[in-house]
Formats: structure tokens, sequence, C-alpha cells
């Protein structure tokens, strides 16, 4: 069974827009883990418009499942995963300011500087992914820097697929096909739902985690957290 990892920063943007704790993000994800989810994800950004870094702090004692952490590797990033020490982080290429991410990393071109963030993380016992687009020179790049798993980013095929295209999973499941003969582990995330998660999950060989958070908290508000939750764990099963 692939593993669902919630992210939440949807939220921490809601609760934001009001000020005060309503919603109450620490108790969200206690219930997202207690609906069945085996993971909480969330990705600061350095203006913290959604998840803030003290969110981060005060999620370490919440979470019992995975807490997986994204973001860019910057200084103020690369300190709050030390000082968290989530079980995984991912490196994500956003700008500053970037309304959500918009690519994979260019893992040749950055390949020294993900190699320098990626033993850093390493030496403090926290599993490495790297945000990729399905690109075979970017997966093997991925395996040079010493990751430990690639996150496939998946928009261009959730659009594709909507459309009807479903040939549209093909270079990611060529892409899967090398990253588990390089011996990657394989995430995936990005405009992922109910509508497509299932295709996927059937077609991409040895997928291990997806993290899923605006579609996933947007079917909530017609069908219930709790049972969308368990919808996904169906289809991932």
């Amino acid at each position: 069974m692939t593993k669902l990892s919630v992210n939440i920063n949807k939220i921490a943007t809601l609760r934001n827009a009001r000020g005060g704790n309503v919603p109450d993000l620490l108790k969200v994800a206690a219930d997202i883990q207690k609906f069945g989810a085996q993971g909480i994800t969330i990705h600061p950004r350095p203006d913290e418009r959604h998840i803030r870094y003290q969110d981060a702090r005060d999620l370490k004692a919440i979470v019992h499942t995975e807490f997986n952490i994204e973001g860019n590797p910057q200084h103020n990033f690369i300190d709050l995963v030390l000082e968290c020490k989530p079980e995984q982080v991912t490196l994500v290429p956003d700008a500053i300011g970037a309304i959500t991410s918009s690519a994979g990393w260019d893992t040749v071109k950055n390949q020294a500087y993900l190699t320098e963030m990626i033993q850093e993380f390493k030496r403090n016992n926290i599993r490495t992914s790297i945000f990729v687009d399905p690109i075979l020179a970017m997966i093997e790049g991925a395996k040079n820097t010493g990751a430990d798993r690639i996150e496939l980013y998946t928009e261009d095929f959730a659009h594709q697929y909507s459309l009807g295209n479903h040939d549209a999973i093909n270079p990611y499941v060529t892409a899967s096909v090398l990253a588990n003969d390089l011996g990657l582990g394989i995430n995936a995330g990005h405009d992922l739902s109910l509508d497509n998660i299932q295709f996927f999950k059937q077609n991409i060989p040895g997928l291990l985690e997806v993290s899923i958070g605006h579609a996933l908290i947007a079917e909530s508000l017609y069908l219930g957290l709790e049972n969308v939750v368990n919808m996904y764990l169906q289809k991932l099963k």
C-alpha cells in the first residue's frame, strides 16, 4: 500500500486569514492521523503566509506517524529542519513569493549544492527526497546527489489526465522504472486528487508515498475530512 501524507498548508491558510487559532492546526493534524493517514506534510515558506515556523516546532510533538517538511533549503529552512528533525525532508526549488511549486530541481546544474544539503540532513538521520520532473537525466542527477528518494512533480499528469489524456502517465512510468533500478525511493505530489490518484498509483511501480493537500482539503469541504482521508486510503491499496 502506498502511504498517504496529508499536506496541511491549506488549514494554516484558513487559520491565518482570520487570525486566532480557528481551525486549530494541531488538532487537525492529530485528527488526520486518527483517521488513518500515515503522515503529515508541511511546506513553510519564508513569508510564513500559511505554515509558520513555530507550527513546525509545535507539530513535532503531535505527529506520531511520518513528519515530512518540504521547502527550499535556504538558511532559515535548514535550521528549522535540523531543529525539528522530521522523518523526511523534501527539497523543493520554489522561489520566494511563489504561490505554489511549479517545477522540479535541475539536479545536474545544482548537483553540488544539493549534495551538500543532503549530506547535512543525512548526518542528522533525516531521510531526504528531491522534487523532480519525470525527466531521466534529472532522476540520474538525483541519484548522484545521494538522495534517498525523489518526489515526482505530478502537475502535468494531473492536468492532462483531466483532459482525458491517459498517456500522460507514460513519462512517470519510465522515470519510476529508472528510479527503481537506481535504488531511489519514489514519492509523488502536486494536483493529485480522488479523480486521478488510483490510476496514478496503479501505473507507478514502487510508489511509496503521495503527499496531497489542496485537492484533499477542497474535497473535504463537500465530503468531510475523515471520509476523504479514508477514500484516499482505499484508492492507494
